[in-house]
């Protein structure tokens, strides 16, 4: 069953996550219903990829009404495939939300455990990850290509929340639509990084299709590399959807050939206040 159910066109929530706690929202933006121009059309959410920047902040702005979170609440990111992760707080807020100068800078991982906070991170084929300790209130999120995957950037977040006092045992990760291995080709310095990680692990997330050519499953690579950090395999949900097979739906970097929009990873607790308001 896919974890990741449409709203309505344009989003796509953890659905189990939200049903679950009413005051969290949790998922992922389409390509569909915004402003923008091919090769960005059109709900392109990228300061970073040569888009018009009035039409990016216009979708932003409308994901931001439809997700009741405005973008003064929101964090972003100048994302380098790398392990780099912030701890971000009320102050934060507004930083990355409108234009890319002053997002936080050589950063993929975001978690807090304030309200009023919404941590986004932009794709268009890597993985993304997002975690959530219901008991602590803490959330984040990683983007993981294949540079932040082999570096380990999901064991990160858990050693991090490990210091917080959460124990990877009480984590919950949902993985989210991102390159299948039917389309993720790579080469032998890629898959001997992978050795190099998951020496005592049976399956491997590679299958060799010809010489020096690899196919990928990402998706898998993370959730063993979860398990590997302690995070029970129940509490780890991956969806099925591929953003270089799903055309209508998602941009892909890999399928259109470097030139096209991202999408966003979104994870926030509402403000109690909000909350109680909109179930009166």
């Amino acid at each position: 069953m896919e974890p990741f159910v449409h709203k309505d066109q344009s989003l796509l929530s953890i659905e189990s996550w939200e049903e679950r706690f009413p005051d969290l929202t949790a998922g992922m933006t389409t390509k569909l219903d915004g402003v923008s121009h091919e090769p960005y059309a059109s709900l392109n959410m990228g300061f970073h990829v040569n888009d018009n920047a009035n039409d990016v902040c216009a979708n932003r702005e409308r994901v931001a009404a439809k997700l009741k979170l405005p973008l003064q609440q929101w964090v972003g990111a100048e994302q380098i495939h790398n392990t780099s992760i912030k701890k971000v707080s009320k102050s934060d807020r507004g930083k990355g939300a409108n234009n890319y100068s002053d997002s936080f800078q050589g950063t993929d991982g975001f978690y807090t455990n304030e309200e009023g906070i919404l941590l986004t991170l932009c794709y268009a084929d890597c993985v993304p990850l997002f975690f959530h300790a219901p008991e602590k209130k803490m959330i984040g999120a990683a983007h993981a290509g294949w540079k932040g995957t082999v570096a380990q950037i999901a064991k990160e977040m858990i050693q991090l929340w490990e210091l917080e006092g959460i124990q990877a045992k009480d984590i919950h990760v949902a993985i989210g639509p991102s390159i299948c291995e039917k389309c993720y080709i790579v080469d032998n310095h890629v898959v001997n990084l992978i050795e190099n990680i998951l020496e005592d692990v049976d399956r491997k997330p590679y299958n060799l299709i010809s010489a020096g050519q690899y196919s990928l499953d990402l998706r898998l690579l993370n959730k063993q590399l979860l398990i590997k950090a302690g995070v029970p395999e129940k509490q780890i949900i991956v969806s099925n959807l591929c953003t270089s097979c799903e055309q209508e739906l998602f941009f892909s970097y890999r399928r259109d050939q470097g030139k096209t929009g991202r999408m966003l990873s979104y994870i926030g607790w509402k403000e109690k206040s909000f909350v109680e308001e909109g179930s009166r």
